[in-house]
């Protein structure tokens, strides 16, 4: 009986080692397996693999009785897995992110970019015949093509030395035409401005005092049409519609304004150049290359003292005579645009 006892005391002790050494390595191998798999979550989050996650399976673990106390961690590993797995999810929304922030940030450049380009744009200066094209109906420097017409036209008028001869010629050819005065000469020479209305010729506002009008204020442009406006409306009887501005310079601006007036600005197609003190023959030559039906023909009737308009005037009944003898016909300015002479 003795011999028995000895052998089944050890096997009991055994027994109870066992099952109480079992317990607690299954607390620690779970808390272990679980620390583990919540470092590999971490290490993966910056580059979470979608497939990854789709694949990782999401039903919870059932543990049986039977089932060795061993084999609990691997059923139990999966469930602990689903939410570190899940975590990184948003990190590819914030990626991207970072990513489009630089397209989003040029957005605001390349308008104003554009903007900017179109100030640019607004503000370029207009050529004179652009600034014909972009205001037809206030800005001419030709008529009808369809019509063989011609008209005569004489600035920086009036003067003593040529403006008489100039009339001189005009009336022994029973031509008409129209001259561009300034202000001041009116003011000076009031007998030969009413000449030239009562001779039926028209008058044309070309400034005060011959004045660069792009280079003036906005109040001293105006001042230049409105004095000379001034001083013809006492000696004409009617405000004259027609500017002729000095070099044929004028800015954007101005044109709108005297759009805004009721002006008609006209400038020309044909120059003469005899504002270079040329000869008649010259005078004459660079009118007859350049003349078409409804050309503006520019010419001059005064100027500085040290200009010689003798060429003008000698080159002057050749040229009617010759374009008569071509079928053309003169008329004033009003006449070839179809316009009033008064505003």
């Amino acid at each position: 009986m003795t011999k028995w006892v000895w052998p089944v005391a050890i096997v009991c002790l055994l027994t109870a080692g066992c099952g109480v050494s079992n317990n607690k390595p299954y607390h620690d191998q779970r808390s272990a397996q679980n620390s583990h798999v919540d470092e590999v979550a971490l290490a993966d989050e910056p580059s979470v693999d979608s497939s990854r996650i789709d694949s990782t399976p999401l039903a919870s673990p059932s543990i049986k009785p039977t089932q060795a106390p061993s084999e609990a961690p691997k059923a139990t590993a999966q469930p602990q897995t689903t939410p570190t797995v899940a975590i990184p999810s948003p990190t590819p929304k914030t990626s991207q992110k970072k990513a489009t922030q630089p397209e989003v940030s040029k957005k605001p450049s390349v308008a104003v970019q554009k903007n900017q380009g179109h100030v640019r744009i607004s503000q370029k200066k207009l050529t004179l015949s652009q600034l014909a094209v972009k205001y037809p109906d206030t800005f001419k420097l030709r008529g009808s093509s369809q019509e063989k017409k011609v008209a005569l036209t004489f600035d920086d008028g009036p003067d003593t030395r040529f403006t008489p001869k100039v009339l001189d010629t005009l009336k022994a050819n029973h031509v008409k035409a129209t001259f561009f005065v300034l202000g001041v000469k009116a003011s000076s020479h009031p007998d030969v401005i009413r000449r030239m209305v009562n001779e039926g010729h028209v008058i044309g506002n070309h400034s005060y005092s011959h004045a660069n009008l792009p280079k003036l204020t906005v109040d001293k442009f105006q001042n230049q049409i409105m004095s000379t406006e001034s001083v013809l409306q006492g000696l004409i009887g009617y405000a004259p519609k027609l500017i002729r501005p000095p070099y044929g310079a004028i800015n954007e601006e101005q044109v709108r304004w005297v759009a805004d007036h009721h002006y008609l600005i006209v400038n020309w197609n044909v120059d003469s150049l005899d504002w270079k003190s040329l000869s008649s023959d010259q005078v004459l030559s660079n009118i007859m290359q350049q003349t078409k039906p409804g050309s503006i023909i520019l010419q001059h009737s005064g100027g500085a003292d040290s200009q010689d308009l003798s060429g003008t005037v000698q080159a002057l009944e050749p040229l009617i005579i010759k374009l008569k003898a071509a079928g053309y016909t003169f008329v004033t300015v009003p006449e070839l645009l179809h316009v009033t002479k008064s505003k």
